[in-house]
């Protein structure tokens, strides 16, 4: 079973309480991880890739997004309903986190790892803060501005709809992953499976908009490392060659260090795919590359 983690609840903007957890590294730490998770989900669900990387030395951090996991809790609010304006400040939640890491760890790098709707809001933060981290990885991602077409933010947003490619399918979420496991592991808990509310679904498109301007893309510093990475059969992004699109939009703009990554046969979560072992050891591996 992975590490439970620690609570720290971090005070938000308006009132809100964002839940926080965090792993610890037996030694001294070499490095923070900060994870920025998905749609429908929660941060305690990245467990096992947080023991890969406290076994490496590294301290994980992450939050549950406003209308999430243990923060919905915390405040009170539905699933999936963030609140008005609540994109823009699950975006700066990140920003916060970001500094709580550098304040309790000082001195050391930190990497900010963002997945699917993680990664959306990750690529928002860095147009004003690449100077904040030290490494970026985004998986199950792609260029939101390219998809808004095909979410549909007219109710709150579909999640079992990206099964479409996979039916007849075993459940409504085989498109995560092709363990059978994980898959039912994420149909049994009752804080994943939702997704935003109409509001905060439109907030996010909007955001991605900001993302494809090409005035603030190329303020963002050169020297930036980043990882992308995805399934070959991951339904969110559409074709493989968007999500490639992104890669090259900050190639574009001037950064000189972005890796793309294919994982063939693999679907949205490739952390919790059945090669999460050598998916999370060829990130371990670029991580320690990005940081030296």
């Amino acid at each position: 079973m992975p590490t439970e983690p620690t609570r720290i609840d971090l005070p938000s903007a308006g009132g809100h309480t964002v839940a926080v957890f965090r792993w610890l590294p037996a030694g001294d730490p070499r490095g923070v991880v900060q994870l920025t998770h998905g749609m429908g989900e929660h941060v305690r669900r990245y467990g096992h890739l947080a023991d890969r990387l406290t076994a490496a030395g590294f301290v994980v951090q992450g939050q549950d997004h406003r209308g999430h996991g243990a923060t919905a809790q915390a405040n009170g609010t539905e699933p999936g309903v963030l609140g008005p304006g609540g994109w823009g400040e699950l975006v700066g939640d990140i920003g916060r986190l970001v500094e709580l890491g550098r304040q309790d760890v000082p001195g050391v790098p930190l990497v900010l790892l963002g997945h699917s709707m993680g990664s959306f809001a990750a690529q928002q933060y860095l147009l004003d803060h690449s100077e904040d981290v030290d490494a970026v990885v985004l998986t199950g991602t792609t260029l939101l501005d390219q998809i808004e077409g095909a979410i549909d933010t007219s109710a709150p947003i579909d999640l079992s709809a990206f099964n479409a490619p996979f039916a007849p399918a075993r459940t409504d979420y085989d498109w995560l992953s092709r363990d059978e496991a994980q898959v039912d592991a994420y149909v049994a808990d009752p804080w994943c499976g939702f997704g935003l509310d109409p509001a905060g679904g439109s907030e996010m498109i909007a955001g991605g908009r900001a993302v494809a301007d090409p005035e603030r893309l190329a303020a963002m510093r050169p020297d930036l490392p980043v990882y992308i990475a995805v399934g070959e059969h991951d339904p969110v992004g559409g074709p493989v060659v968007v999500a490639q699109a992104l890669s090259e939009r900050y190639r574009g703009a001037g950064l000189k260090d972005v890796t793309f990554r294919v994982w063939p046969g693999g679907r949205h979560e490739i952390l919790n795919e059945t090669n999460r072992d050598e998916v999370e050891g060829e990130l371990l591996e670029w991580i320690e590359g990005a940081l030296r």
